[in-house]
């Protein structure tokens, strides 16, 4: 066996896991369309934008932000609280549509204590399925990602093509 089996890798997080992102909130980069930040946001109202997350736990992991940059969900306005509501019932639905999952984990991580690692208020939306567990998460602790999250997004902006969802 060389020295290289054995091993996953993905040369693409090194930037990520050093540091080497935009200088300010990577989600307010997102919103600005700041040159160079990756961007693969399927959504995008008034209120809120909708993106794969770059580095998904399973295919389709979305990321819903406010535009406003905010750290706390108690900070959502009445509206953008109801609105958020109904673009997570109309994702849901997308979801099923597109990658039939069979069950969700859906949330905030709020802090760092709590595991954030952007302090931009967002919601997870992350699809499960029947059987993820693989030998990889046993054995390594490593997860094995069925589908690019760039290919995620692609299917995600065909489906939702902009559509209001209310």
């Amino acid at each position: 066996m060389s020295a290289a089996e054995g091993y996953f890798y993905n040369f693409d997080k090194m930037d990520y896991v050093r540091g080497k992102r935009p200088s300010g909130c990577i989600l307010c980069a997102i919103r600005d369309r700041v040159e160079g930040t990756p961007d693969l946001s399927v959504y995008r109202d008034e209120l809120f934008i909708v993106t794969v997350n770059l580095f998904p736990y399973n295919p389709g992991h979305l990321l819903v932000f406010p535009l406003r940059h905010i750290a706390d969900v108690r900070l959502l306005t009445v509206e953008e609280a109801a609105h958020l509501h109904r673009l997570q019932a109309h994702l849901l639905t997308i979801l099923d549509r597109t990658h039939r999952p069979s069950a969700y984990n859906i949330g905030y991580n709020m802090g760092a204590a709590a595991g954030g690692s952007i302090d931009h208020l967002h919601l997870h939306v992350i699809p499960r399925f029947p059987n993820e567990t693989g030998i990889a998460d046993l054995l390594a602790g490593k997860r094995i990602l069925v589908e690019d999250p760039r290919r995620t997004a692609e299917r995600l902006r065909d489906e939702l093509g902009q559509l209001p969802f209310s």
